[in-house]
């Protein structure tokens, strides 16, 4: 570069335009994948966000009449290809590209960790719809855990204000953004559920990005809200928002004003509807009275002959009595006659001169059962000696007391086997034994003669 230009001076003007001009000319159409960040859509319907990857970002613009074209719907956190013009700004020095189409190129890293925790959580029983709290229909305090500048706290205070409520609200100020914000508010969450006496906890934001609610969508607070005995509502973002801690509270509410309005009731409504009911309550009071008289005077007019009627009956009471006093008199009288012809024939028949006669016969039979069963016994006894008599004359052991006796041989093994009858029989140093009438001996044979008889 020669000196003359060198010693050029540029306006700011001047030195953008050349700028744009070469960045326009370079990059005249691109394809550019990043993450969608800060999305902004105001009402003239142009869509503001920030395309952005780990080192660097760029701002982007989807017009409104582009976006027919465009059959996504953008969302923070979405990994999009872009399609369109780079172009500079001049008024702010500023440049940005031009979408003219978006298409997904997968979901954006937070997106991601959204849903992974969304689907852990809900594994783990966070959402079931049994576990969550009612809210109370008119609760006396609440406590409010929320950015004590932020527009979301005013929001929800106006409408508790507006509606005259005596709700008592303490107010318990947290980080809602950065990486410190988790921590804040679950611990906060935790303290809250301490306190004694209250009757709601309620966590609430303005809106923002993702990025800017990622405080809410962190485990730890999700394990507070799980935790937490007292019941728990949300008012995060906009409508269209949804963080863990909206799938975790017991209510969720669409924004920080809508929480409050489910928490507190328009005390002038509620004015109007008691003196309404105060109204309905004297209306049916008057026509149950009304009801009541006409009956009453009905009543009376029904028992206005009653005492006529009384008086005969007690005319009749009075001759029924005498009639069945008679009549159980007559009756008495019958059954004593009855009892005494009873009594009578009981004592002609005498049960217990009967009973003598018999036990007298009962003794003569036992006497003559004696004799006669003594008479038997001896009857026998003398037959059963008269037996014992014959029996012992034949027995063995009498003819043994007689002088007699039986002789046996033993075998080698000592012990007596068969009866010796005959002497030739038997031989020299035989064992015998013998049987005598009063025990027994044992002999040997020196000798024997067989021609003695």
């Amino acid at each position: 570069m020669n000196s003359s230009k060198d010693q050029t001076i540029l306006t700011v003007s001047q030195l953008t335009k050349a700028i744009k001009n070469n960045l326009e000319s370079e990059y005249r159409f691109v394809r550019i994948s990043g993450e969608i960040s800060n999305l902004k859509t105001p009402y003239s319907g142009h869509s503001y966000f920030t395309l952005k990857d780990s080192n660097a970002q760029i701002r982007g613009v989807l017009f409104k009449q582009q976006k027919r074209y465009v059959s996504l719907e953008l969302r923070d956190g979405q990994d999009v290809i872009c399609f369109g013009r780079v172009t500079v700004y001049e008024p702010r020095g500023d440049y940005q590209l031009i979408v003219d189409s978006v298409e997904m190129f997968g979901k954006g890293k937070l997106q991601k960790e959204f849903e992974a925790l969304k689907e852990k959580l809900a594994q783990k029983g966070y959402f079931d719809r049994e576990i969550k709290k009612e809210l109370p229909a008119f609760p006396r305090k609440i406590i409010v855990i929320s950015s004590a500048t932020g527009a979301a706290l005013q929001d929800f205070l106006k409408i508790v204000r507006t509606r005259k409520s005596p709700l008592h609200i303490q107010i318990l100020p947290v980080l809602v953004q950065g990486k410190d914000a988790p921590a804040d508010i679950s611990k906060a969450i935790q303290f809250a559920d301490t306190l004694a006496g209250i009757d709601a906890i309620v966590l609430c934001r303005g809106g923002g990005s993702l990025e800017d609610l990622w405080g809410f969508n962190a485990e730890c607070v999700a394990d507070a809200i799980f935790q937490c005995k007292t019941p728990i509502i949300t008012g995060i973002g906009h409508e269209v928002d949804f963080t863990v801690a909206d799938f975790c509270a017991d209510f969720r509410a669409p924004t920080p004003t809508a929480a409050a309005e489910v928490l507190t009731s328009d005390s002038s409504q509620l004015l109007a509807h008691i003196a309404l009911l105060e109204k309905r309550l004297k209306r049916s009071f008057a026509q149950m009275l009304s009801s009541q008289e006409i009956r009453l005077n009905h009543s009376l007019k029904l028992l206005s002959g009653f005492g006529n009627k009384l008086n005969e009956g007690g005319h009749r009471l009075t001759l029924s009595k005498s009639y069945l006093i008679q009549a159980m008199s007559d009756y008495l009288s019958g059954q004593e006659n009855r009892l005494q012809v009873c009594q009578a024939k009981l004592a002609a028949q005498a049960p217990l001169a009967k009973i003598s006669v018999q036990e007298k016969h009962l003794l003569h039979l036992k006497k003559e059962l004696i004799g006669h069963i003594q008479h038997s016994l001896a009857r026998h006894e003398a037959k059963l000696g008269s037996q014992a008599a014959l029996l012992n004359s034949v027995s063995p052991l009498a003819t043994l007391a007689r002088g007699y006796s039986v002789v046996r041989k033993k075998n080698t093994a000592g012990k007596p086997t068969q009866v010796v009858t005959d002497s030739s029989k038997l031989n020299e140093g035989d064992i015998l034994n013998v049987l005598l009438h009063k025990g027994d001996v044992d002999c040997v044979v020196l000798g024997h003669d067989s021609s003695a008889t």
